[in-house]
């Protein structure tokens, strides 16, 4: 066994959902493998209707439409066998602990059930990834240049780490755009699918913008809010949101929105 000691199950999962919010979205399809004392392993997959149509953006990532799940049963149905197949589990899996866990967390108290347990201990592989190999410009320039950045966090040097990790990009990867404009592009942070501001604190569904955080707002179109509750808009305005998401705020209150994607 790779593990030592395992003194009870060990549960990988991972997650397939509406979206990404744990609050607003819903699961579609969770599989659980449990790694068990002794060696053995049990693996259980499950399909939820969410109750909710899925976006389009979500089944591009996972292609699970709606028509897939039609039949299934919702999660409350299925609640309680999956949360009696980890209730005795410490659990595990990539990027868990900023999402799946949170989601099932959702879910479960929808049905007043209080997941995770308190002693449950969360093994995430994708933080023991970022940890093991670092991502920073040492590293870089190490891996690149075969070099050690001695000046480490000294202005000049950062900058010339910087350029000579660029040029040697440039030469490992030949199909590293050359163009300015689409090596830009290239570097550019994507963009969740359907975000309209840089945050997602706004999001096209189905041709309307919403709300895509928080707990009582989310969800609800942003022409509707300004047009029946600009008190929530203006409350926007005048906290720490970004400057992209209280252009697109503001200008909705003067009645001004953005052309759907569609359009684009």
């Amino acid at each position: 066994m790779f593990l030592q000691n395992l003194k009870r199950p060990l549960a990988f999962i991972d997650i397939e959902s509406t979206g990404a919010n744990p609050r607003q979205d819903r699961i579609i399809e969770l599989a659980i493998v449990k790694l068990l004392p002794g060696g053995a392993r049990e693996t259980h997959v499950f399909r939820c209707n969410p109750g909710m149509p899925i976006p389009a953006e979500a089944q591009a990532i996972h292609h699970i439409a709606n028509a897939d799940v039609a039949d299934c049963p919702l999660f409350s149905d299925l609640a309680e066998k999956i949360f009696n197949l980890l209730k005795d589990c410490d659990l595990a899996g990539f990027g868990i602990g900023r999402f799946d866990v949170l989601m099932l967390t959702e879910e479960f108290a929808r049905v007043g059930l209080a997941f995770p347990a308190e002693d449950c201990r969360v093994i995430d592989t994708q933080r023991i990834y970022h940890k093991k190999e670092p991502r920073d410009l040492t590293a870089a320039l190490r891996f690149y240049c075969n070099e050690e950045h001695v000046n480490a966090h000294g202005a000049e040097a950062d900058t010339l780490a910087s350029l000579k990790v660029l040029e040697a990009q440039l030469v490992k990867y030949p199909d590293l755009p050359r163009d300015l404009d689409a090596l830009s592009g290239y570097c550019a942070h994507k963009r969740e699918a359907g975000w309209l501001d840089k945050t997602g604190k706004l999001k096209w569904v189905d041709g309307d913008i919403v709300i895509n955080f928080g707990v009582q707002y989310a969800g609800r179109k942003l022409r509707e809010l300004a047009q029946n509750n600009p008190k929530f808009l203006k409350w926007i305005l005048k906290s720490d949101f970004p400057f992209d998401t209280k252009k697109i705020v503001a200008d909705a209150l003067e009645g001004k929105f953005p052309a759907g994607p569609e359009t684009n």
